[in-house]
């Protein structure tokens, strides 16, 4: 006898249920349309994140002088964001899958960043440049985990369906946040001072505290997601996304060569684009002869370009594989760029646009490669080492590189960003030269791996 001849047989007969009723295209997690909207989520999460993250940047003049500043005091506000994720990078993972889940770790974590702008903008308003400092420490606790709480959900969305195309769009919407911050950010100071007055900390403090309701937008976003994964949870009978990530320190000790080589190949490489853009804007009016405008424009075009190339180039190196080849090539034009732009007075748009590709390039082909030499049950602690130890570099170059601007002026600075990228040709040069026989499939054709594949399988 059947449950519902059962339920008949003992009271009255019960309405239909809901639940069979078909739901809406718009409405059914099952649906592409759906996981569209949630996807449009999915991509502002990290707006307001990104888009805060370069505000320094974008107002460096500003800061330096409306908070009587010098270069490496300035640059310490880059160095307090990555300090905390030097640690954060191995547990942010642990604290979505173990102890806040993916809903709540995403909202806290948007919490800390809107926390974080809010305490940076009050320093600026107070012209107490500590309490600035501790703003940028506080958004760096959850800026760098709220990108892996974005990418638990793009999987526990898109996997198996539209998932590289997803990775795609998230980096693209990320970099859109930071275009927009530093062609914008000016402005808006322009526009708070001619209300207020004059220009100062306090104008300062207000445009910072207007570029926090991105962040705010950002938090909404957190929100609506978790409503949303909460809902499609109980309708498809899933579990709670978790990253995946498996933290273990003891792994450390067993990761191969390679390995170290590409942890030294990331940290030189990306301590010579995120330092530089820090302290672009000056660099461009003082050398070249630009407005304001125009040396936020060129200083933006390594993120505009690697929104839309980024996808593009992704799928290149997917399709023809050779990872350390597009690595090296990636190497070597940005070190053309930053030579261009020490040593010549060419249109600095020209190494600019190449470094943007180069960029775009090199994250699409070296991320990869520590699938390629940790087994799987150690990539959570390899990436989570890799991320730690790019940011400890990021940090302590920042100051470094402040210094040497206070110190020696740009061309020394650029001279020490060349030695940075010539550091990672040495360590592609081992890899190339095979001195370490594990390191086989870095370098292998897509055909090739896609054959070990197979055979593996079989």
């Amino acid at each position: 006898m059947s449950g519902y001849e059962g339920e008949a047989s003992s009271g009255p007969t019960p309405a239909p249920r809901r639940a069979d009723k078909p739901l809406p295209a718009i409405c059914d997690p099952n649906h592409l349309l759906h996981r569209v909207v949630v996807l449009v989520f999915m991509c502002f999460l990290g707006f307001g994140s990104y888009f805060c993250f370069d505000n320094p940047a974008s107002l460096q003049t500003q800061v330096i002088k409306d908070l009587d500043q010098n270069t490496a005091g300035f640059m310490q506000l880059y160095a307090w964001y990555s300090w905390p994720n030097v640690v954060l990078c191995f547990f942010g993972g642990f604290l979505l899958d173990r102890v806040f889940g993916i809903r709540l770790g995403t909202i806290i974590f948007s919490l800390f960043v809107c926390v974080g702008q809010v305490i940076f903008a009050t320093g600026a308003l107070v012209n107490r440049f500590w309490l600035c400092e501790v703003g940028r420490f506080v958004f760096g606790i959850g800026g760098e985990s709220l990108a892996v709480a974005q990418n638990t959900y793009a999987v526990n969305w898109f996997k198996g369906k539209e998932l590289n195309l997803v990775f795609g769009l998230q980096l693209s919407m990320a970099r859109l946040g930071s275009t927009v911050n530093m062609n914008i950010m000016g402005w808006v100071y322009s526009k708070v001072a001619d209300l207020v007055g004059s220009p100062g900390h306090f104008t300062l403090g207000i445009s910072l505290m207007i570029a926090g309701v991105t962040c705010l937008f950002s938090l909404f976003c957190a929100l609506v997601l978790g409503f949303l994964d909460k809902r499609a949870e109980r309708i498809l009978h899933k579990e709670e996304g978790k990253t995946g990530e498996v933290v273990k320190l003891t792994d450390v000790k067993d990761f191969p060569f390679p390995l170290w080589l590409i942890f030294i190949i990331c940290v030189g490489y990306y301590v010579a684009i995120f330092p530089f853009i820090g302290l672009g804007q000056v660099f461009f009016i003082e050398k070249f002869n630009f407005s304001p405008a125009e040396a936020r424009a060129v200083n933006s075009i390594v993120y505009i370009i690697s929104a839309p190339a980024s996808p593009v180039l992704g799928f290149l190196v997917d399709k023809t594989g050779r990872n350390v080849i597009w690595v090296l090539i990636a190497v070597v034009t940005t070190l053309a760029a930053h030579m261009m732009l020490a040593f010549t007075f060419w249109n600095p748009w020209i190494a600019m646009s190449v470094l943007g590709a180069s960029y775009s390039l090199l994250a699409c082909a070296l991320w990869p490669m520590v699938a390629f030499v940790v087994p799987e049950h150690q990539l959570g602690t390899a990436y989570g080492f890799m991320q730690s130890i790019q940011n400890l570099g990021l940090a302590l170059i920042s100051m470094v590189a402040g210094t040497i601007l206070d110190t020696r002026g740009y061309l020394l600075l650029e001279v020490f960003f060349c030695t940075c990228v010539c550091s990672e040709l040495f360590c592609l040069s081992v890899l190339l030269l095979g001195l370490n026989q594990n390191r086989g499939d870095l370098n292998r054709s897509a055909s090739s791996r896609a054959s070990l594949l197979k055979e593996a399988e079989e």
